[in-house]
């Protein structure tokens, strides 16, 4: 499918440029070239795929779906879809999460889109499926998902709506029930600019990221010796997947940037479980993420959050490695 990508690199790097085939800068560049046209042009289509999706489904009409139904269960699974299919990353959720909260949607609910929203989104769908292909992202979404439904179910039942800030208490005392407007009702083909403009807006708010992100995927790849990280995670270290999420926390990245680095920590020996659950603690277990939420939850609620959603992650982690 991509072939054309990789000729045109290696004619650009091996002929244009004269750099040796089996250099380490030439092996380096030809990564570079390869994964940044493959990537950007994925993640053009897959996020103006998934912008007639939220066109159709915007966060409003989610929102007042999720309040007024009632779902015997299936809310926690429909909030972590609707997450998966919403291009935020952890700290643009929150805002987000204070607007569920308002709508009266229960916690566990608004949990359930909170955790999953910024694991699975076009951006990371887009990138996994160019450099694992279509199982591992598939995989990927199904336990990004499950997860969020999970760790948003078990952060419902444990009532933690006192927890909330008193910020937050105050602004749902004062809240206004609001009717639902109506919008007018548009046809694709007027739809259409409008969703061009939003998947070409979410690749150049994301572009810098993903070429910082493969610039270093690049350099590990071409100078860092295949095996080199099997020593410290290795699959047979039983405690690879807890120790590669505990330093992941203080880290912070979007999908766009961790993802290139992933890809070339699976090439140099680390399991591809292992890796995920570090690009997950990265995206979803952020100190800025953390930061925000003070201003909605209490310290001890953002330790239960991230102790859930660490746990989750984790356990996740070894499935992966068990399944692929």
């Amino acid at each position: 499918m991509f072939d054309w990508i990789q000729n045109f690199a290696d004619w650009l790097v091996y002929q244009v440029f004269g750099i040796a085939q089996d250099s380490h800068l030439g092996s380096s560049l030809n990564f570079f070239v390869y994964d940044t046209f493959k990537i950007l042009l994925l993640l053009f289509l897959i996020t103006f795929v998934m912008g007639i999706v939220n066109s159709y489904f915007p966060i409003e009409r989610i929102r007042n779906f999720l309040s007024r139904n009632k779902l015997y269960g299936l809310e926690y699974f429909l909030a972590s879809t609707f997450g998966a299919v919403t291009p935020f990353c952890s700290c643009s959720s929150v805002p987000l999460f204070i607007g569920f909260v308002k709508g009266g949607i229960p916690l566990g609910i608004t949990f359930a889109f909170l955790i999953t929203s910024p694991l699975v989104n076009e951006v990371a769908i887009a990138m996994f499926i160019g450099m694992f292909g279509w199982k591992s992202t598939l995989i990927y979404v199904s336990s990004g998902i499950l997860l969020g439904s999970i760790g948003g179910f078990i952060l419902g039942k444990l009532n933690l709506e006192h927890l909330l800030s008193d910020w937050v208490q105050n602004v749902l005392k004062n809240a206004q029930t609001e009717d639902e407007m109506e919008t007018e009702e548009m046809t694709f083909k007027q739809r259409l600019p409008e969703i061009t403009k939003e998947a070409y807006g979410i690749v150049k708010s994301v572009f810098w990221y993903v070429i910082i992100g493969i610039g270093i995927g690049a350099l590990m790849h071409g100078f860092i010796p295949t095996g080199f990280f099997e020593e410290y995670i290795s699959k047979e270290n039983p405690l690879a997947v807890p120790l590669a999420v505990i330093l992941a926390v203080p880290m912070y990245s979007n999908a766009a940037g961790v993802l290139p680095i992933i890809q070339v920590l699976v090439q140099k020996g680390i399991p591809l479980g292992t890796a995920i659950a570090f690009m997950m603690g990265v995206v979803g277990l952020s100190l800025p993420e953390a930061t925000l939420l003070k201003k909605v939850m209490s310290v001890k609620m953002i330790a239960i959050f991230f102790g859930v959603v660490t746990t989750c992650i984790i356990i996740s982690g070894y499935l992966f490695n068990l399944i692929l």
